[in-house]
Order: C-alpha cells, then structure tokens, then sequence
C-alpha cells in the first residue's frame, strides 16, 4: 500500500499577527472611535432643544386647554403649577376638571430649570410668555427658547 504523507508543519510555517499588526488594528480602531465622537458630540446640545422646543409646545396647549375650560390662563403667581393642581389663589379658575398636564417633570427643561411663565406676556400680550433660558441657563442669553420670536 502505497500511503501518501501529509507534510508535517511546522511551528514556523504557521503564522499569527505580530505585535506591530495588533498595534495598527488598535490605533484604527481609536480614530474611528474618535471620529465618531466628534460628529456627535453637538447633537446632545440640539437633541435639549428640540426637546425643550417640543416640550414648550405641550405646556402651551395644555394652558390653551385651561383659559378654554376656565376662561382665562392662570396668572402669573399661580404659574404653571395651575396646569398640575387646582389654583387655591385668586382667581380661582371655575371649571378646572383635572390635571392639564401629565408629569410635573415637564415644568422643568431639559437642563433641569424651571420653565417661566408670564401672564399677560411682554410679547404675547394677549395671551402668555413662555420661556426657557436654553443650554446657558442665564436670563437673556443668545439660547434662550421662547414661544414668540
């Protein structure tokens, strides 16, 4: 029989990534990770706002929901807590049936401040000013959120 051998192998012929090509995949590997972190490292800022925007939204029907309901927003002393509780101040709203808003979280911003309510508004002298104090959280800054423009 004639019986046909396999080569044997040797430990030099196998072959296994060397230290400098470990290091390369390494070093690759951080760039990338690097540049990913850079292109979103400004979307956390603009994600607040959009939220915050969206937010105001929700609080700005909810206080239309009350002034139809009670015929009138809430003043200012009461504030945006009228949304959540009945006002016990005057004037006491006539027809408030149940909380206009679902989580008192929402009165805050995404940066954790109080959103500030104003009744009759500056600029929405008819009506309300709501605002946030935006990602700075100083009165008056260039990121301040507001509902008029």
């Amino acid at each position: 029989m004639n019986r046909t051998r396999k080569p044997e192998t040797s430990i030099r012929n196998q072959r296994g990534f060397t230290f400098l090509e470990i290091m390369l995949v390494v070093v690759i590997i951080g760039v990338l990770a690097s540049i990913v972190a850079l292109s979103l490292r400004g979307r956390s800022k603009e994600a607040k706002i959009n939220a915050t925007e969206a937010e105001m939204e929700i609080i700005g029907t909810a206080l239309e929901q009350y002034e139809i309901e009670n015929g009138m927003y809430p003043t200012t002393e009461q504030g945006l807590d009228a949304l959540l509780r009945k006002p016990a101040t005057s004037p006491e709203p006539k027809n408030w049936k149940s909380p206009y808003l679902t989580k008192s979280q929402e009165l805050d911003d995404p940066w954790g401040n109080p959103y500030q309510y104003t009744q009759p508004g500056r600029n929405n002298t008819d009506g309300f000013d709501l605002k946030s104090n935006g990602p700075d959280g100083v009165e008056g800054g260039e990121d301040d959120i507001t509902n008029w423009k």
